[in-house]
């Protein structure tokens, strides 16, 4: 199964983010080709290595890299990309990791 972990530092506007992801980014992205499943933190995250500007954390599920990566160069892929930008443009607000994950 591959992955995907977005992180997002605590944002300048925080209900302007709030309303954005979950009225709009979340519904566009949960509408990806071969998404299997999205999931974001519940309530308070907390940093054992002092990290205190995390503030929303998502995970995303595909079958394969190849899967994911076709997913976003959809139509569907290309907007959520655009649409990201909107509520974090900037780079320094939001690290995105891809990579496969096995059970052990």
């Amino acid at each position: 199964m591959a992955k995907m972990t977005v992180i997002y530092k605590t944002p300048k506007d925080k209900e302007f983010f709030e309303r954005h992801y979950f009225e709009i980014h979340i519904p566009l992205a949960k509408q990806l080709p071969g998404l299997i499943k999205y999931e974001i933190n519940d309530g308070p995250i907390v940093s054992l290595t002092g990290h205190e500007e995390t503030y929303r954390i998502a995970n995303l599920y595909f079958d394969s890299l190849e899967a994911m990566m076709n997913a976003f160069q959809s139509e569907i892929g290309q907007k959520c990309a655009v649409d990201r930008n909107i509520f974090a443009p900037n780079n320094e607000e939001v690290q995105i990791y891809l990579y496969d994950s096995k059970n052990t």
